[in-house]
């Protein structure tokens, strides 16, 4: 069994797509856990005709890692995936995971590449030593269950990073699918009629935010 485990905070407007993607997969056997982190918008009213479907937990605001960590506690199968509730799964995603994960007994994870919008994200090959410089493999991976570590709830950037540096420097491995299996649904935040200097000021702290994230995770796995 795979349990799916959705963390979702005010995301009522996206997760219908992506729950109606899990059930239409060509693999069946799974459970899907959604982790209410909070919200205050129509969540309860979209999921209503999943209700026979999904296991629902209801949490005060903690936190996507937190979520996850909550649900995989709460899972019964052997391989666990993260879903948000932005992403929407071709039917067969899951059983070319599963199918991959089973002819690579060596490896702990398999991944592939996606989209983002309209923009294809490809990525390469299993490589330890290009995970250690930069963050490529999406949280949405399939994971044995007992190689997860949980995620590090300490951390505001980069869990997914955190996540897979936990795993390989355990001594496991993860394995590639070259193939577009999933796709996040793209949806701007910011306001467009923002001044351009606003524009540069908010994308230079945004920068530095990005670069102290990554130095927390570079120290924290001994990677500097």
């Amino acid at each position: 069994m795979i349990s799916i485990v959705i963390p979702v905070y005010n995301q009522a407007s996206k997760i219908k797509q992506c729950l109606k993607s899990i059930f239409n997969q060509t693999f069946k056997d799974v459970e899907v856990i959604v982790v209410n982190d909070g919200s205050t918008d129509k969540l309860f009213s979209v999921l209503r005709p999943f209700k026979t479907k999904i296991r629902l937990f209801n949490r005060e605001n903690s936190g996507a890692p937190t979520a996850r960590n909550f649900g995989a506690k709460r899972a019964n199968g052997d391989y666990l995936l993260f879903c948000d509730a932005d992403i929407v799964m071709k039917p067969d995603m899951l059983q070319k995971m599963l199918d991959q994960l089973k002819n690579s007994p060596e490896a702990s994870f398999v991944y592939s590449s996606f989209k983002f919008g309209f923009k294809r994200f490809k990525l390469w090959p299993f490589s330890e030593e290009k995970l250690k410089q930069m963050p490529y493999i999406h949280t949405t991976s399939l994971i044995r269950r007992n190689d997860f570590p949980g995620f590090d709830i300490a951390l505001k950037k980069f869990q997914d990073w955190d996540l897979w540096l936990t795993v390989v420097g355990s001594g496991k491995c993860g394995v590639f699918i070259n193939e577009v299996l999933f796709r996040i649904r793209s949806g701007g935040t910011m306001s467009s009629w923002l001044p351009k200097w606003l524009y540069w000021v908010l994308w230079l702290k945004r920068v530095r935010r990005y670069q102290e994230a990554k130095e927390i995770i570079k120290r924290k796995h001994k990677l500097v």
